[in-house]
């Protein structure tokens, strides 16, 4: 019999007869009256009913089975049992009593049975007790394999001495190998990617040979899921005398950590460049008031590089007339943890004093709690000089009445550039804010993964969170450029009322039930060119602010009809238009309100409600579309929001054809890619080849143009419009299709301003920063011939 076998056996037969669950009462019993029978049968059978040999012998087995059943309790049964039987052999069926041996016998009997019985009760004792202690076991064992297949965590174990290698199943998932497949530690590089096949070999072999523990990440040689990023560990194990033996560790997948900090990379590498592009000084502080970011404009204030900057004392800069009223205004500022204002002389880097004007305001981290201060200074300077020049010239107004109004013209328009430049500061201001806020997510979610790796749960949930902030980045963004009127749009001639009956399901959800809503469509068969997605977007816009000045029980309108206008009104030139209005029965608004509706991050709801973006969106999407808004209201009475748009002529678009799998569709090509940015180059380079592309990059139009011409084999270029040498992606493109007509191209850009009108204007498929996956593949698809 093989020891598995018998270890079996003997399994079955400990828990036959020592259950794991006492047995009810009357099977106790039964078995207590089987074994005084069957010792007494026994008895009976080989000696007959006469002398008194062996009248106790054949008990003890009786008891130490009924004992390790039953327990000890029921094993006294047969053992009083037996010295009863013994009685009567003896002596007691006939009367008689029993002699001196007799009774030493059965006291012996006694003795020895009582001692039976506590050892077999404690036999039961102890294998019950490793009964349990295997079943524990084995329930350790299996929560431990649930665990680490749900980490997604698979553990390995290496022979130092026979070079044996254990994969565990989750191991084997983690690097793709499959289930069945025989591993050795040779076999290991061919599933790791070509590019880190020899740096994690030449770890795992060192730290073997060493015999010392090592932590190292790589990529995997299968792509078909895309780019898959594992962490390994392995630690050394020694026996007794120090000497190693075993090699054990685990491994588990990283890539939506990998994935999360390059979304994070250039998230920051945008809100930097927003930040870098501003014309006023900005910061982040810690609450000790010690800056952990500086803007450009910041530095080059300062005079200093960027480390020096961060620790610049400014009282050293600050006029010393101003000095005592700014530092008390400062620390109650500061103290009060409120936004607080400062303006004050400071010395730039040119030894120059100019007046600075600050807007601090505090900052919270993800659990609500303060965490310093976020704030934005600009040059008052030409504002504090014009005011000076308007009082001299008032004084000298009787005298010099021609000059002086020459020179108060000059003064007021520097007043009002310098008023442009403060709202431009409190706009940037409110942007660096709400960007802060959301690297505050993003940052705060990927140190959570970084800290809890096999936390799955917790690490899908915190990814979740950082790609949400990411976009709510771009949205962001989006709403700032519809406002400056620099959001590209994408046009087309649509049937208004039948994207406004499209959307009802929408507008009433965002609606709610505690409000009655109403639409009267009457555009008819009129079309607007317009951008379908933003015109829906202002229309939600519209239907929320309606609801927000709205108690409930009220009313929401959504209204459509064509009008007429004879002669100019405001920003509208005579003609036909499309007037879409959102009429409440709310709070209303007053002149004054209306006048600042929709400059940006205005807004009349209390803090943290209302970002102020909502009708500066409006505003920005209706001024693209060659449109504009109206505002009526009243306190008390209600408002009519309404967007005019102009009537063109033209059927309206199609639905659009299946949607196709750009990605799954790519045709792997040799694609050049032309971007100054190296973080956005790594970005795209990364892009492309999950794509399935062979990438060579290039920092310039010249630099690609020898590219082109030393690589003949390059069958597509993507460039960026805007490039460092006076060339731009678009001087590029039209040289290509002069020099190399079948070449395609794919232009994008993240920046509104520029050549990106012609680059829109020409033939080539055109992105705009930033974009996804999909959208790169479908514009690499556009560009190619059909």
């Amino acid at each position: 019999m093989v020891p598995k076998e018998r270890g079996r056996l003997y399994g079955l037969i400990s828990a036959w007869l020592i259950p794991q669950v006492p047995p009810p009462l009357w099977r106790r019993a039964v078995a207590a009256a089987i074994g005084v029978v069957m010792a007494m049968m026994m008895r009976i059978t080989l000696l007959g009913v006469h002398g008194g040999v062996g009248a106790t012998q054949p008990f003890f087995p009786a008891v130490m089975l009924v004992t390790l059943y039953a327990g000890w309790r029921w094993g006294l049964v047969p053992l009083l049992g037996g010295a009863l039987f013994g009685w009567w052999l003896w002596g007691g069926r006939d009367g008689l009593p029993l002699d001196e041996d007799e009774l030493s016998t059965l006291v012996i009997y006694l003795v020895c049975g009582i001692m039976v019985t506590a050892v077999a009760e404690g036999l039961r004792g102890a294998m019950r007790g490793l009964a349990l202690a295997r079943e524990g076991r084995a329930e350790a064992e299996a929560r431990l394999r649930v665990t680490q297949t749900a980490a997604g965590v698979g553990p390995w174990d290496y022979d130092l001495e026979t070079g044996e290698l254990y994969l565990s199943p989750a191991a084997r998932k983690n690097m793709a190998i499959p289930v069945d497949a025989e591993i050795g530690l040779d076999d290991l590089p061919r599933y790791v990617h070509p590019d880190d096949r020899e740096a994690a070999f030449a770890a795992v072999m060192g730290a073997i040979e060493r015999r010392e523990d090592y932590e190292i990440e790589y990529r995997l040689s299968d792509a078909s899921q895309g780019e898959r990023w594992v962490h390994g560990r392995g630690e050394v194990v020694r026996d007794e005398d120090g000497r190693a033996v075993r090699m054990i560790g685990l491994n588990f997948d990283v890539t939506n950590r990998r994935r999360a900090e390059e979304r994070v990379r250039e998230s920051e590498a945008r809100f930097r460049n927003l930040a870098d592009s501003a014309p006023a000084l900005m910061w982040i502080s810690h609450p000790g008031g010690v800056r952990e970011f500086v803007n450009r404009a910041y530095v080059e204030f300062a005079g200093l590089d960027y480390d020096s900057a961060l620790t610049l004392d400014w009282r050293t800069r600050i006029f010393p007339d101003d000095l005592p009223e700014i530092l008390k205004a400062q620390l109650a500022g500061e103290a009060s943890r409120a936004p607080f204002s400062l303006e004050c002389r400071y010395r730039r880097a040119d030894g120059e004093w100019r007046w600075l004007k600050s807007f601090s305001q505090p900052r919270l981290d993800p659990s609500g709690a303060f965490a310093g201060f976020i704030g934005i200074a600009f040059d008052t300077t030409e504002a504090k000089q014009a005011e000076a020049k308007l009082t001299g010239i008032n004084e000298l107004l009787e005298e010099r009445v021609a000059a002086a109004v020459a020179e108060r013209d000059a003064a007021q328009a520097a007043l009002s550039q310098s008023q442009k430049l403060e709202a431009i500061g409190q706009l940037t201001g409110g942007v660096a804010h709400d960007f802060n806020n959301l690297l505050t997510v993003i940052i705060g979610a990927l140190d959570v993964v970084e800290r809890h790796p096999d936390d799955e749960r917790r690490r899908a949930r915190m990814i979740g969170a950082a790609l949400a902030a990411a976009k709510r980045g771009e949205k962001l963004t989006q709403h700032l450029l519809a406002f400056a009127r620099r959001q590209p749009l994408k046009p087309q001639v649509c049937r208004v009322d039948s994207l406004i009956a499209e959307s009802e399901g929408l507008l009433k959800r965002a609606l709610g039930d505690a409000y009655t809503f109403h639409m009267r469509l009457g555009a008819g068969v009129r079309n607007a060119r317009i951008d379908a997605g933003q015109f829906e977007a202002a229309l939600l816009n519209l239907v929320v602010n309606a609801r927000d000045a709205t108690p409930p029980g009220g009313e929401v309108t959504v209204e459509s009809g064509p009008v007429t206008l004879a002669k100019r009104k405001g920003d509208l030139e005579p003609g036909q238009y499309l007037r879409i209005a959102v009429r409440d029965t709310g709070s209303g608004m007053d002149a004054a309100t209306i006048a600042r509706a929709v400059e940006p991050f205005f807004t009349t709801k209390g803090p943290g409600q209302g970002t102020g973006l909502g009708l500066s969106q409006v505003y920005g999407f209706a001024r693209q579309s060659g449109g504009s808004v109206e505002i009526e209201s009243k306190p008390g009475q209600g408002a009519v929001v309404a967007l005019m748009l102009p009537v063109v002529d033209g059927d309206p678009v199609r639905e659009r054809l299946p949607k196709v799998d750009h990605i799954q569709a790519q045709t792997p090509s040799r694609v050049l890619l032309v971007e100054d940015d190296p973080q956005v180059a790594e970005l795209v380079d990364a892009m492309l080849r999950d794509l399935g592309h062979a990438v060579v990059r290039a920092g310039g139009v010249d630099e690609a143009l020898a590219r082109l011409e030393q690589d003949r084999e390059i069958q597509l270029v993507l460039s960026d419009v805007i490039m460092p040498g006076g060339k731009s992606g678009v001087d590029l493109a039209e040289q290509l299709a002069a020099t190399r007509p079948g070449l395609p191209v794919v232009l994008c850009s993240g920046y509104t301003g520029g050549d990106q009108g012609r680059a829109r204007a020409g033939d080539w498929p055109f992105i705009s920063k930033p974009f996804s996956l999909e959208t790169l593949a479908q514009a690499l698809a556009r560009a190619r011939p059909h």
